[in-house]
């Protein structure tokens, strides 16, 4: 029988709702405190009979799948749950959406662990043959998606902790800054040739293991916590372990807070303060990094095994909402996903013969995989996306579709940019309102995938229909191809810089320089625009 169990006939339980519970038996006074919790924390069960009899208080866990958004925190939302502190994988999102509250709550971080990167062992092999130094990188492993090389599960970052640490961890990595992720970082999606080889989701950790491990064809790698890795090697599930991988330009760390949610409740913090000496002694730290298999917060606890592997950069968390809610917002829902259509308008006249078409197939080579640079790797083709490209110099003088499936595909691109055929004029608003036709039929027949335009020339319009002919034309287009359709100019050679930003502006998209610069460069920069 548990300690204190004996003396509950001389208890007097507060059974007021939101109230603390607290027993007398002999020295010992008890103290409930009810607890909204992450299903990460389930783990640590074992350990809370050992709390309530050391300290005398026992934490009521109420587990919810959605308790990272930190949504339940918030007094204006209504829901409370009449909870007394809040035990979270983390709270970064809860504190950047609702500073105020926040800060006034009392915050402990109780244990440590990155997000990585588990890979089936012949994957893993793959990988850090072809990643410098063998140590693969966010943007190595963005690539692999893209081609079909790793197909990854991740829990949804808008219901989940590590889904939303995974997600920020790939964006700051591809934004290449080192700092944290601002709006101009996100202003293009820059991930979807890593989202493309996502094949498993759920709204929990827990789920999402399940499912990797009750369907094991069709996803070789999860994104997740260490921990939830380590749990599952060593529990027997899988048939063959999975490699961790800790991507060479860093991880976002959680640090698994406990929240006192009414600080200025003297019983609650009273209460609060010893479960929190307890959790911060050693010997705790050590029961948790053994139960749970998470680093702890302790420096003067000897790590285990994988744990001393070094966590490397720490990736920052973006200070601003707009930044989480462009990337929550271009995320989308990951089982509804369509890959996106772009339609190519290439100049093909006279004047670009030489270095200039050398220069734009090299473009062409770096998007299909040659580009060996992190921000190359995020920007390339990927696999099941829709690319148009139509030739034009004074007339549309080809168009031609591909669906990235493999390499063959893009051979196919890139025969048709290597073709021949110059055009001796440049019908700059011809080819332009030919690309409009093509994304109107588009929107119509699949309004869910998203279709943008690069149009790539290097001289002033000289032939076909005038600029405002064009406009008259796009403005009588149906409004959903106007809203969802726009513009990218790419200023190259002798190109009108004014006219083309006027495109731009009227399409709702915008310009991109490529004097001074690489034509590689200037399409990287637009890839993801929308």
């Amino acid at each position: 029988m548990r300690r204190g169990r004996w003396a509950l006939a001389l208890c007097l339980t507060l059974t007021l709702t939101g109230t603390v519970t607290a027993c007398s038996g002999d020295d010992d006074e008890k103290t409930t405190l009810r607890v909204l919790a992450g299903p990460d924390l389930a783990v640590l069960e074992p350990l809370l009979d050992e709390l309530r009899d050391e300290t005398g208080v026992e934490l009521d866990m109420d587990y919810r799948a959605d308790a990272d958004t930190g949504e339940d925190l918030v007094p204006s939302t209504g829901k409370g749950g009449g909870h007394d502190l809040a035990w979270l994988s983390t709270d970064r999102s809860f504190r950047l959406r609702h500073k105020d509250t926040a800060q006034r709550l009392l915050r402990t971080p109780t244990m440590l662990s990155p997000v990585v990167v588990g890979l089936r062992p012949d994957v893993a092999r793959e990988l850090r043959a072809k990643s410098p130094g063998g140590k693969p990188s966010w943007a190595d492993i963005a690539d692999a998606a893209a081609t079909g090389t790793v197909r990854f599960g991740m829990a949804d970052p808008r219901q989940t902790g590590t889904g939303l640490a995974a997600l920020v961890g790939v964006a700051t990595a591809a934004a290449g800054t080192g700092g944290a992720l601002r709006e101009k970082d996100v202003s293009c999606d820059r991930l979807r040739g890593f989202r493309s080889g996502q094949k498993l989701t759920a709204d929990s950790t827990r789920d999402l293991l399940d499912d990797f491990v009750d369907h094991p064809g069709t996803a070789n790698a999860l994104i997740t916590y260490e921990s939830d890795l380590l749990a599952l090697n060593s529990g027997g599930r899988l048939k063959e372990k999975l490699e961790i991988v800790r991507p060479e330009d860093g991880m976002v760390l959680a640090d698994f807070p406990l929240l006192l949610l009414d600080p200025d409740d003297k019983d609650r913090r009273a209460a609060y303060d010893k479960v929190v000496e307890w959790f911060q002694r050693d010997s705790v730290q050590e029961k948790i990094m053994r139960t749970a298999l998470r680093r702890p917060v302790s420096p003067s606890v000897r790590r285990d095994g994988q744990l001393r592997a070094p966590v490397g950069n720490a990736l920052y968390f973006p200070d601003q909402p707009g930044v989480v809610d462009r990337l929550l917002d271009d995320y989308g829902d990951p089982r509804r996903r369509v890959p996106d259509q772009v339609i190519f308008l290439l100049d093909f006249s006279g004047s670009m013969r030489g270095e200039r078409m050398a220069a734009l197939r090299e473009a062409f080579a770096d998007l299909s995989g040659a580009d060996s640079s992190a921000t190359g790797k995020f920007a390339r083709f990927y696999q099941g996306e829709r690319l148009t490209v139509v030739r034009f110099g004074g007339r549309v003088l080809e168009e031609r579709t591909v669906t990235v499936d493999g390499r063959k595909d893009l051979t196919t691109l890139a025969d048709v940019v290597a073709r021949g055929g110059y055009g001796d004029a440049t019908a700059v608003w011809t080819a332009l309102d030919h690309g409009y036709r093509t994304a109107s039929t588009v929107v119509a027949d699949d309004p869910e995938r998203a279709v943008s335009i690069v149009l790539m020339t290097d001289g002033e319009n000289n032939s076909g229909i005038a600029y405002e002919e064009f406009v008259r034309r796009y403005e009588a287009r149906a409004a959903e191809t106007r809203a969802a359709v726009h513009t990218y100019p790419v200023h190259f050679g002798e190109a009108d810089a004014g006219a083309l930003r006027r495109a731009a502006t009227k399409t709702g998209g915008r310009m991109v320089e490529a004097q001074g610069s690489s034509l590689s460069e200037a399409f990287k920069e637009i890839r993801g625009c929308r």
